[in-house]
C-alpha cells in the first residue's frame, strides 16, 4: 500500500505540474470565475496536450512518442508563460486574492485521486465487463506509431471507435513511465477526481456569479459573494454528479420489508425490464456506477471534458461580448466530445446553440439580426468542431442504422423512481421562480434596484440545463438509434447514451437549485421542511454508493494494489508469463494468433493485455464496429482451422494472409480448440515456453 502511494503521489506530482502550468490559459477563459477556473485547468491541460499528440500523429508530422509529447508540452507551457507576462500585473493580483482557494482545490483532487486509488486496488483486475476492449485500445495506440491506432481484434483494420479518451489515457502512460497495467486504474481516479474538483468549481462559480448579480457589485470573490454558499453548492453538486445514485434503493426499500437484505447495485441501472410481458431491457447508468465497475469507456472519459464544455458554455451565457477565442475552443470541445464519445456532441451541441440563443435574444430580442447572428455562429462552431475533428472522421465509419420508432415505454412509476428526486427539485425551482414573478430582461442588467425582480444568468442556465437533461429522458420514449441489438434491447443503447448526459445535468443544477431556493426562502418552517425533505431523498440517494463499492470491492477487507493484471497471475500462471515476455519482448504491433472468443468472457486477453493485434477478437464487438457478422464470423472460422487442421499448406495460407507471425497456444486454445500443433513446430519454432503455454514464432519469408 505505501509504494502504491508513491506510485499516486507521483501520477498527481505530474498533473499538479499541468495544472500549474496551464493556469495561465485557464484564468484567460474563465476570468469571471472566482478560482481562476483552476478546478479545470488539469482538464484542459490534458485535452490540449492530448489533441495536439493526436493532431501530430494523424498527420504524421509527429511520431507518437515520450520525446514528442513533451515537446509538445514544453511549447504549450511557453504559451502560457507569454500569456502569463502579457497580463502580469492582474495575473499575479488575482493569484494574490485568491491563493487558499487553488490550495485548497489542489488538495481536494489530491484527496479524490488518493480515495478512488485506495478504492481500486481492493480490486484492481482488469477483467470483466468491458475492460479487455477498454485496456485493448490504450495497448494498441500505446505500440502505435501514428493515428488511427490498430485494431487488435481484427488485423489489417484501424480502431472503428470512438478511442480519443483511450489515447489520454496512453498519452498520460507514456510521459509518466508507469505501468500501462497501474495506470488503467490510476485514469478511473483521476477522472473521479477531475470530475468532482470540476464539478465543485462549477456548482460554486453558480452561485457566486447569481450573489454577484444580485449586488451589482465587484468581480471578486475575496469582495463579494458568500464563501458559505459556494462552498456548500460546490460539494453539493459535486457529491450528486459524481457519487449520487436514484431513488431505486428508496423503492427496493419500501417494498422489501424496510430492509436491504439481498440489494444488488447493477439493479439501479438495469431497472426498467418489462412492459405487459413484453421483454424491454434498458441501460440507465450513471457515474458512480462507472466509477465502481471501472470500464474505461469513452462515456466516462467524457466526463471532465463535458464538464469543461459546461463551464465553457456559461462563460459565453455569462458575456456580455464572448470573444472569438471562446467561439473557437468550444469548437474544439466539441470536436474531442464526437471523438471520445461521439453522443454526446449532438446533446451539447444543443446547450451551446441554446447559449447562443439566449445571449442574443438578450442583445437583439426576436430580431432579424439576433436570428442572423445565430444562424452565423451555430454555423461556424459546427464548422469549426468537424475541421478540429477531421482526420477521425476520415478514418471512421458510422455505426448508426437510422432512427425508428421505439416498440416499448417505461411505465411512468418507473421513471419515478429513476428520475423522481431530480424532477421534484427542477419542478420546485421552476415554481420559486413563478411565484417571485421573475423574468427576463434585456441587457444591459439593471442595477441593484431591479435586481431581486430579474432572473439571474445563472437561473437561465440551470433552467436550459433541467429543460434540456428531461428532453433526453423523454426521447427513447418515443425513438431510438438503430443498431445491431435484438428487439428486446432496441431501445437500450439510445436510452442509456442520453439519460447519462441527464443525470450530470441534473446533478449540477439539483445542488443550485437547493441552495437557490434555500437562502430566497425567509419563513424558518419553510426552509425547514425543504431541507428535511432533501436529507431524507439525500440518504437514499448517496447510500447507493455504499451498496455498489462494498459489492463490488468485497467489503473494502482485502487490498490487493493497483497492478491490474494479478488475476491473470493468479488463475494462468503460464498464460501470464506468456503475456508478459510478449510485452517486454515484441517490438510495433505484429499479428499474434489467439483463440476468437465472444464479447465480455476471458477470450482474446493476449490481443487485449499486450496491444498486438489478433486475426479475430470479441464477436460481438467486432459485429458492432464493422456493422456486419460476416467478416468476424469469416474470421472465426479461419483461426480455427489454423489451430484444428493437421495440413501445414492449409495453415500456411491463412497465417499468410492474415500476416500472423506469433501464434499462442495457451489455456484458451486448448479450451476451445481441438488443437494439432505438430504442424506448428514444422512451419515455426518455439520462442517461449512455461508449462503448456507456448508461442510460436513463424518465419514468412521461409514460406
Amino acid at each position: 500500500m505505501i509504494s502504491d502511494f508513491f506510485i499516486i503521489f507521483n501520477w498527481w506530482f505530474l498533473l499538479f505540474g499541468l495544472g500549474i502550468a496551464f493556469l495561465p490559459l485557464t484564468r484567460w477563459f474563465f476570468k469571471g470565475f472566482f478560482d481562476l477556473g483552476y478546478g479545470f485547468s488539469k482538464i484542459i491541460a490534458i485535452l490540449l496536450i492530448s489533441y495536439l499528440v493526436w493532431l501530430t500523429g494523424s498527420l504524421k508530422i509527429l511520431p507518437f512518442s515520450v520525446s514528442s509529447i513533451w515537446i509538445i508540452v514544453i511549447l504549450l507551457a511557453f504559451f502560457n508563460f507569454f500569456l502569463a507576462r502579457k497580463f502580469r500585473k492582474e495575473f499575479l493580483k488575482q493569484i494574490k486574492n485568491c491563493w487558499k482557494i487553488l490550495v485548497f482545490e489542489e488538495i481536494l483532487f489530491f484527496t479524490a485521486l488518493t480515495f478512488w486509488s485506495f478504492i481500486r486496488g481492493f480490486q484492481p483486475d482488469i477483467e470483466g465487463l468491458e475492460k479487455f476492449m477498454d485496456f485493448g485500445f490504450v495497448n494498441s495506440i500505446l505500440r502505435s506509431s501514428y493515428f488511427p491506432p490498430l485494431d487488435i481484434w481484427m488485423a489489417g483494420k484501424t480502431i472503428n471507435y470512438y478511442y480519443f479518451g483511450h489515447l489520454v489515457t496512453a498519452v498520460l502512460t507514456k510521459i509518466s513511465g508507469i505501468d500501462p497495467a497501474i495506470t488503467y486504474n490510476l485514469m478511473i481516479a483521476t477522472i473521479f477526481a477531475l470530475s468532482f474538483t470540476a464539478t465543485f468549481s462549477l456548482g460554486g462559480n453558480l452561485v457566486f456569479h447569481w450573489k454577484l448579480s444580485r449586488e451589482a457589485g465587484s468581480r471578486s470573490a475575496g469582495e463579494s459573494g458568500n464563501w458559505k454558499l459556494i462552498f456548500i453548492t460546490g460539494f453539493l453538486s459535486a457529491f450528486l454528479l459524481t457519487l449520487g445514485g436514484n431513488l431505486h434503493a428508496f423503492w427496493w426499500f419500501l417494498t422489501h420489508n424496510f430492509n436491504f437484505a439481498a440489494y444488488w447495485y447493477p439493479d439501479a441501472t438495469r431497472f426498467i425490464v418489462e412492459k405487459f410481458g413484453a421483454l424491454d431491457n434498458t441501460i440507465h447508468e450513471f457515474p458512480i456506477y462507472s466509477f465502481v465497475v471501472s470500464d474505461l469507456h469513452g462515456h466516462v472519459s467524457n466526463i471532465p471534458f463535458v464538464l469543461l464544455f459546461l463551464a465553457t458554455a456559461f462563460t459565453i451565457f455569462a458575456s456580455k461580448k464572448p470573444s472569438l477565442y471562446l467561439y473557437i475552443f468550444i469548437s474544439l470541445l466539441l470536436g474531442v466530445l464526437y471523438m471520445t464519445n461521439s453522443w454526446d456532441f449532438p446533446i451539447y451541441f444543443l446547450i451551446l446553440g441554446a447559449t447562443i440563443f439566449y445571449f442574443n435574444y438578450l442583445k437583439y430580442g426576436f430580431s432579424f439580426k439576433s436570428f442572423l447572428n445565430i444562424g452565423l455562429l451555430v454555423v461556424l462552431v459546427l464548422i469549426g468542431s468537424i475541421l478540429f475533428s477531421l482526420p477521425f472522421h476520415l478514418h471512421f465509419s458510422q455505426m448508426a442504422k437510422g432512427i425508428a420508432p421505439v416498440s416499448a415505454h417505461s411505465p411512468f412509476w418507473q421513471l419515478l423512481v429513476l428520475w423522481g428526486y431530480q424532477w421534484i427539485i427542477g419542478l420546485s425551482f421552476i415554481v420559486f421562480l413563478v411565484l417571485k414573478k421573475l423574468r427576463i430582461t434585456n441587457y444591459p442588467a439593471s442595477a441593484k434596484a431591479s435586481a431581486g425582480k430579474q432572473l439571474q444568468i445563472p437561473d437561465i442556465y440551470i433552467l436550459i440545463l433541467f429543460i434540456i437533461a428531461t428532453s433526453l429522458i423523454i426521447i427513447p420514449e418515443f425513438f431510438y438509434v438503430k443498431d445491431i441489438y435484438i428487439s428486446s434491447y432496441h431501445r437500450a443503447n439510445t436510452m442509456f447514451k442520453l439519460v447519462y448526459q441527464s443525470f450530470m445535468m441534473y446533478g449540477l443544477a439539483s445542488g443550485y437549485i437547493i441552495v437557490r431556493i434555500l437562502t430566497s426562502l425567509k419563513k424558518k418552517v419553510l426552509k425547514f421542511m425543504l431541507f428535511a425533505f432533501c436529507f431524507l431523498l439525500f440518504t437514499f440517494v448517496f447510500i447507493y454508493p455504499y451498496f455498489a463499492t462494498n459489492s463490488y470491492y468485497g467489503n473494502l477487507k482485502i487490498y490487493h494494489g493497483l497492478y491490474g493484471l494479478s488475476f491473470l497471475k493468479r488463475t494462468s500462471p503460464d498464460d501470464y508469463q506468456a503475456i508478459i515476455w510478449l510485452k517486454e519482448n515484441i517490438k510495433g504491433q505484429p499479428v499474434v494468433l489467439e483463440a476468437s472468443g465472444d464479447s465480455y468472457t476471458l477470450f482474446n486477453r493476449v490481443s487485449a493485455l499486450t496491444g498486438l493485434p489478433t486475426i479475430q477478437g470479441w464477436l460481438v464487438h467486432e459485429w458492432l464496429w464493422r456493422g456486419s457478422f460476416d467478416e468476424p464470423g469469416k474470421r472465426a472460422g479461419e483461426v480455427q482451422t489454423i489451430y484444428e487442421t493437421k495440413n501445414k499448406n492449409q495453415a500456411l495460407e491463412i497465417i499468410k494472409k492474415y500476416h500472423v507471425e506469433y501464434i499462442f497456444v495457451g489455456e484458451k486454445e486448448r479450451e476451445k480448440y481441438k488443437i494439432s500443433e505438430e504442424k506448428f513446430a514444422q512451419i515455426g519454432e518455439i520462442v517461449f515456453q512455461s508449462g503448456k503455454t507456448r508461442i510460436y514464432k513463424i518465419e514468412l519469408t521461409n514460406w
